[in-house]
């Protein structure tokens, strides 16, 4: 294999991160208007799924064990989605499913591309949920991916901040990245960074690539949603993947590193063998990640675009949904208004899980009951969240090709770039269409 494609391969397999196929269902929504049951006086077991990988101690830290102590006559049983029993082979096995709960981009095709969505707005009447009380964008979101209906309440949220290596940092004698950076200051401090310091080579920036394209600050949508077509081939996306990706991989030292090494800089080389300066990642991941307890590190906001000021990445929200098969929606419903509820935000806020709430007094508190209390966790909230744009059941298919355009475009030209990932993305779209 020549150097070139050794490097392309390198490059690309950088930005792609793992990605779980969409289920790709037809876009029209099955009916939502499933009978409501009284709810019943006696105890009643709500089967809880998901498509997020929580693992059952994960899910009972967070909300199991409140939902338990809360209504002691409900019985609680979460069952994750694997591989071999994913949430068509649940449907197809009989399996009883109450909650459904994802993350915004999964629940398109875990929820809505298995006909498993339900309007929940009667429901949200009857509990006196007060959606006022939430992010407005999280809301907003959903009832554009629902036209108008409540598919789901938002429960806790996410977004994309930028770590940082403090020692690399200090070795290079180069400041610390600083809150409200924009994306050319991020990339000029880039340049800065002594790219080896006689041991090894550093590279000064990556980053979840699937999570910036995700939930990109110009809130460009994957998918038309007038047309049913890829967007990325526009001057929109070469915008964001040259500033947010191209300029400061290149001035950290990116392709030096590659060709140094033969490999390209990911989450390894940050979180165990320190060649990496900074590295844009999910809020989240200081709570899930052991890495962090290990390193000498920090975090600050994520750069912004100079004509977007304080605007940093799409919030992430994760939704808790009464399916359309569930016979106890009433029991159901009131499990979900209950996480949604000031009591369940503010423990969630505590913990360092980004909560749903709009309330300051309850984003202040977050991650004061935390290992990482005296990290700069203000740099979670410190940008405003880009709008969240349309969302198709497609879109996870598409983050492929999409991502694989940074790696294109790093050793090619853009337009070529785009055009391919352009053609790709279509393809997929119709395949699914096919199926």
């Amino acid at each position: 294999m020549s150097g070139n494609k050794m490097f392309l391969m390198l490059v690309i397999a950088a930005v792609a991160t793992s990605i779980t196929a969409c289920s790709a269902g037809k876009e029209e929504n099955k009916s939502t208007d499933a009978a409501v049951k009284p709810k019943s006086n006696e105890p009643v077991e709500l089967v809880v799924v998901s498509t997020s990988g929580d693992s059952e101690d994960s899910f009972n830290e967070r909300f199991g064990n409140a939902i338990k102590t809360k209504f002691p006559k409900y019985t609680i049983k979460y069952i994750p989605s694997k591989k071999e029993y994913g949430i068509k082979e649940m449907l197809v096995a009989g399996q009883q499913m109450d909650i459904y709960f994802d993350s915004i981009s999964f629940l398109t095709g875990g929820l809505i591309g298995n006909g498993l969505q339900f309007d929940m707005s009667d429901l949200i009447k009857q509990t006196k949920l007060d959606l006022s009380r939430m992010e407005p964008s999280t809301v907003d979101a959903m009832k554009q991916l629902s036209g108008g209906k409540m598919y789901g309440i938002p429960v806790f949220n996410n977004n994309v901040v930028m770590y940082y290596n403090k020692d690399i940092f200090d070795k290079s004698g180069v400041p610390y990245p600083k809150d409200g950076m924009t994306w050319p200051e991020f990339t000029d401090l880039m340049k800065k960074l002594v790219r080896n310091d006689g041991n090894k080579q550093i590279a000064g920036y990556a980053s979840s690539g699937t999570h910036v394209f995700r939930m990109n600050q110009l809130s460009l949508p994957y998918v038309d949603e007038k047309t049913g077509k890829a967007t990325i081939n526009n001057e929109q996306w070469s915008k964001f993947i040259d500033t947010a990706f191209l300029q400061p991989q290149i001035a950290g030292g990116w392709n030096d590193f590659v060709k140094a090494t033969n490999k390209s800089p990911y989450t390894n080389e940050f979180f165990k063998t320190y060649e990496v300066a900074t590295f844009a990642l999910l809020s989240s991941s200081i709570f899930i990640d052991k890495n962090f307890e290990t390193m000498n590190w920090d975090m600050v906001s994520l750069p912004t675009f100079p004509d977007l000021p304080g605007v940093g990445s799409q919030p992430y929200p994760t939704y808790f949904s009464v399916t359309t098969n569930s016979q106890h929606k009433n029991e159901a419903m009131d499990v979900i208004n209950y996480l949604a509820s000031e009591e369940v935000q503010t423990k969630l806020s505590k913990m360092g899980v980004m909560p749903a709430t709009k309330k300051e007094e309850i984003k202040k508190l977050f991650g004061s009951e935390s290992k990482f209390k005296d990290k700069n966790l203000k740099a979670i909230f410190y940008n405003k969240f880009a709008p969240i744009p349309y969302k198709s059941i497609y879109d996870l298919s598409l983050e492929s090709p999409y991502t694989q355009a940074v790696g294109n475009a790093l050793n090619g030209d853009m337009n070529t770039a785009l055009r391919k990932a352009e053609e790709e993305a279509n393809k997929r779209i119709q395949d699914a269409k096919a199926k």
